[in-house]
């Protein structure tokens, strides 16, 4: 029953905001087109890149298009939902956070719909273009368990994203001020794992299963996905992000618990 209250809730906070941005249609748009270019932009990298190469480290161009759209989808999904955390510091300066304390109903969930931003999903396209050029170019036999393992890796990335941003929102309980040091984990790794983590170095694929998880919404499940091992426990990695997602709510809380507030 709370569960479809807090459901029914967040479905107004979105509904509210997405009224807001649509009152401005020729804006809204122009952020759509502005983002899905940029995007796009970085599939012409790709593309450009493999003008020269047939594979980069054993990874094909199809290979590489999968890993580039599982990516690109999660980040998108997350800022979709979980923008309000990206721009918490503003929320703690303005005092609106100090409102949200007052109100019988979630802190997450009211972060979380305060900033539903439907005009940052321009990238989503460019995602649904990869992903089709890559199951194009790729020479995967697609069975279930594989869809079923699509559909993890984008959901556990989704979360993964969600689960940085209420990182990045946790440490403004202390600093005010976000600090650029989260970017290297949220922006950095959109960038940088469009291409499988393994080509980056042993090193880097320990720090991305160990510290950060990238490598449960991406690495492992994709070696499942391309038939590099056969292992089906690879594509049930993704559930491990909710171990990463319950840690990041534990500092949320601990921030919560010690907040000052610090007005407007």
């Amino acid at each position: 029953m709370k569960i479809r209250k807090n459901l029914k809730l967040y479905m107004k906070y979105a509904s509210v905001c997405t009224k807001s941005i649509m009152q401005y249609k020729l804006s809204f748009l122009l952020m759509i087109i502005g983002r899905f270019i940029i995007a796009f932009c970085e599939l012409i990298g790709i593309r450009f890149l493999f003008s020269d190469l047939t594979q980069i480290k054993g990874y094909t161009y199809g290979e590489v298009l999968l890993c580039f759209s599982v990516i690109q989808m999660s980040f998108t999904f997350a800022e979709l939902f979980g923008n309000g955390f990206k721009v918490f510091s503003g929320i703690v300066r303005k005092g609106e956070f100090d409102r949200m304390m007052l109100r019988p109903c979630s802190l997450i969930l009211q972060v979380m719909g305060s900033r539903f931003e439907v005009g940052r999903t321009g990238p989503l396209l460019t995602a649904v273009i990869t992903l089709v050029l890559g199951i194009r170019h790729s020479q995967i036999t697609w069975s279930a368990a594989k869809v079923w393992t699509m559909a993890a890796m984008i959901t556990g990335g989704t979360l993964l994203f969600i689960g940085l941003f209420i990182l990045e929102a946790s440490m403004c309980f202390f600093s005010i001020e976000d600090t650029s040091l989260m970017n290297v984990l949220t922006y950095g790794a959109k960038t940088h794992g469009k291409y499988p983590i393994d080509i980056y170095g042993k090193g880097i694929l320990r720090f991305c299963t160990y510290i950060i998880p990238y490598t449960l919404i991406q690495y492992y499940p994709l070696q499942f996905l391309l038939g590099k091992k056969g292992s089906i426990y690879l594509a049930f990695s993704p559930f491990g992000i909710a171990v990463f997602l319950l840690i990041c709510s534990c500092l949320w809380q601990y921030g919560v618990k010690n907040y000052k507030s610090c007005g407007s």
